[in-house]
């Protein structure tokens, strides 16, 4: 599953790449930035990490990871747990996805 979208007038493509666990955000071809996941004992898929390359900060790049990652949850019928601190500050910004939330994080 891949999304585009037209952002500060260049192609962002988000997608999934399941060999590395993560989802990937590219940018006229280049790694813009990545969100690693894992999927825990519940089939929750636990979302660990955002990284946003420095070129590429401040274009939405990690929101567009986030909303990948809640479009790709609720496609699959899975729960999330937001380990990522990017991911819970995204999440109590955009309530809408709460019901994605399998429960807080606890680490």
């Amino acid at each position: 599953m891949t999304e585009q979208a037209q952002h500060d007038e260049q192609m962002v493509v988000v997608g999934d790449d399941t060999d590395r666990s993560r989802y990937e955000a590219h940018i006229d071809g280049r790694l813009a930035g990545v969100l690693s996941y894992a999927d825990d004992e519940d089939g929750n898929r636990v979302l660990q990490h955002t990284v946003v390359g420095e070129e590429f900060g401040g274009h939405g790049v990690g929101s567009r990871l986030a909303g990948f990652a809640m479009q790709d949850a609720r496609q699959a019928e899975r729960k999330i747990v937001p380990q990522c601190t990017f991911v819970q500050g995204w999440l109590q910004k955009h309530t809408e996805h709460q019901g994605l939330v399998a429960h807080p994080y606890r680490g």
